[in-house]
């Protein structure tokens, strides 16, 4: 038997020997970045499965890994697997809709197809609230290793028995997130897109593996699926798999709250409309969540750029959307699993349920075991943050730089393009220590709302601009799409209550009380419905405009 310092040198040698590892193949990969087109397409040579691979490392952040067995957890069932249905559905219409005009038109970033479509000023516009919407997004994004990464180094150096919620101030998550951002923006730097692919392949392997050795190990721990059943027995009825939103414990507590006797077809309306997981929200609202976030989010879209064709990056992005119904439903069943162990033992069980899994990964996992795991919680994380700076360095230089700088040499973008990287990472760090302070201030913050909120604010107006260009010949302008894109961030604004937010939070540097409310008229709307909202917008005011014929 180990003693506990050798088991602690085993899990931490594991560790570093991951992000040492990590690094030298991406600085390996980038070294022969000679022009534009290899730092931010890598020539458009890559192989199908490794862009596949890219895809499933890059939307599975460290959120998903931390943040899925929450939901799970919470609600002791696979209903948030019902989202993969719309993202099934999202990446075939992206697929057969979306990936040949990029094709056809070359383009370094999918908002050089609006500037061919419409003119400079959408193309300004939409590329602006990319880098906005990315630099905010994958900020909160960073935040959460640093949450494991913090107790992994008091357990590992100094032998601490890690406890959450025993960090109440900010600074040793600074150091965690400074730290796992020098690593990443290092090779991502140096590497280009090739770096960020291949190192998400190998971090793709090491999360999926990581989630697989999770969930045996806890089986072990809870006694079998037998033992699972028995704690969680809707398991064995269809509301373990779907929830509708017609159940009648839900339409109850709806009526009691809203004070009513018989609902009419618009409280069920609303109804629909404020839940998270249903089969609606799975098969509308994360369609078109999905529609905008894989047709018009240059993180996600530039590694589809990488592949020879339009036929294979099609393939590469459905092949990975239907992955990532296993990957899913993995990460959901750890949560489940976790509910169990907790009834059964609840010594290691957090105060907060976002940390349900980090505390059984530090406390519970064996020797070994607990080093690889908490290697793929880093993989999670370094995998979408390398992918966001990549593609916020291409934006930024290939959509403003070069019109600013035009006429300069390949060599020259490049090393702009590297610049641009590290700026974003320090943009990053201060995002991702912002929400350190408001996750130390509010512990049971929820992981996954926000992330995918944040998001969603901005994906659907950007959605609808895009639809608007491939599914009309005549119609849309610039200056109609400034007012319908506006138009449609207000909308996702007031549903999205961030107004409301904004006013409660500025309310006492004005010396007044924070009691804002949403008016009764507006109704409740999940985050899962924001994208839809806003492209509706869009694209009910943008095709009032006409395209002009010189455009055409």
């Amino acid at each position: 038997m180990l003693s506990t310092e050798a088991q602690l040198l085993v899990d931490g040698v594991i560790v570093v020997a991951y992000f040492a590892g990590i690094t030298a193949v991406g600085l390996y990969l980038g070294r022969r970045d000679r022009s534009l087109s290899d730092f931010a397409l890598a020539g458009r040579r890559v192989p199908w499965w490794a862009v596949m691979a890219s895809i499933i490392a890059a939307e599975t952040s460290a959120a998903t890994f931390l943040g899925v067995p929450g939901e799970g957890y919470t609600t002791k069932s696979f209903a948030y697997v019902q989202i993969m249905l719309g993202l099934i559905l999202g990446r075939i219409v992206v697929g057969y809709v979306f990936l040949k005009p990029y094709y056809t038109f070359r383009v370094y970033t999918v908002y050089d197809y609006l500037g061919v479509r419409f003119g400079p000023r959408t193309k300004a516009y939409v590329s602006a609230l990319f880098l906005f919407m990315r630099t905010l997004a994958s900020g909160t994004r960073l935040f959460i290793p640093s949450l494991v990464m913090v107790l992994a180094y008091r357990m590992f150096v100094s032998g601490a028995q890690p406890q959450f919620g025993e960090v109440t101030t900010v600074g040793p998550y600074v150091a965690a997130i400074v730290a796992l951002t020098v690593v990443t923006c290092l090779y991502t730097t140096v590497g280009g897109i090739k770096a960020v692919i291949w190192t998400d392949v190998i971090q793709a392997c090491l999360m999926f593996g990581g989630a697989l050795v999770a969930i045996g190990t806890l089986l072990a721990h809870v006694g079998g699926l037998g033992e699972v059943v028995r704690a969680v027995p809707q398991l064995t009825t269809h509301e373990g798999y779907f929830l509708h939103g017609f159940e009648a414990s839900q339409i109850a507590r709806w009526r009691q709250s809203h004070g009513i006797d018989i609902m009419g077809v618009w409280d069920y309306v609303r109804l629909v409309l404020a839940s998270d997981y249903t089969l609606f929200s799975a098969l509308v609202g994360a369609t078109l969540g999905n529609m905008a976030a894989f047709g018009t989010d240059q993180d996600m879209v530039q590694r589809m750029l990488t592949a020879e064709t339009h036929q294979k990056a099609r393939r590469s992005l459905i092949t990975a959307a239907f992955m990532d119904v296993p990957i899913a439903s993995a990460f959901v069943f750890i949560g489940i699993l976790l509910f169990v162990y907790y009834q059964q033992d609840p010594t290691y069980r957090p105060p907060a349920t976002a940390d349900v899994f980090a505390s059984y990964i530090l406390n519970v996992m064996p020797v070994g075991v607990r080093g690889f795991v908490v290697a793929g919680v880093f993989a999670t994380a370094m995998g979408s943050f390398s992918a966001a700076l990549n593609a916020l360095a291409t934006s930024a230089t290939n959509d403003w730089y070069i019109r600013w700088r035009p006429r300069r040499s390949e060599r020259h973008y490049v090393g702009a393009a590297r610049w641009f990287t590290v700026l974003f990472a320090a943009l990053m760090v201060a995002i991702a220590g912002g929400f350190a302070y408001a996750k130390v201030t509010s512990p049971d913050l929820r992981i996954i709302p926000v992330v995918l909120g944040i998001a969603g604010f901005i994906l659907g107006p950007m959605l609808g601009v895009f639809l608007i260009g491939m599914l009309t010949r005549g119609r849309g302008s610039d200056r109609g799409n400034m007012l319908a894109i506006s138009a449609g961030l207000l909308a996702t604004v007031v549903v999205g209550k961030l107004h409301i937010t904004i006013l409660n939070g500025v309310a006492p540097w004005l010396g007044l009380e924070p009691s804002f409310h949403q008016p009764a008229w507006i109704p409740e709307v999940s985050f899962t419905w924001w994208a839809m909202i806003g492209a509706v917008v869009v694209i009910a005011i943008g095709v009032l405009f006409r395209t002009p014929d010189a455009v055409r």
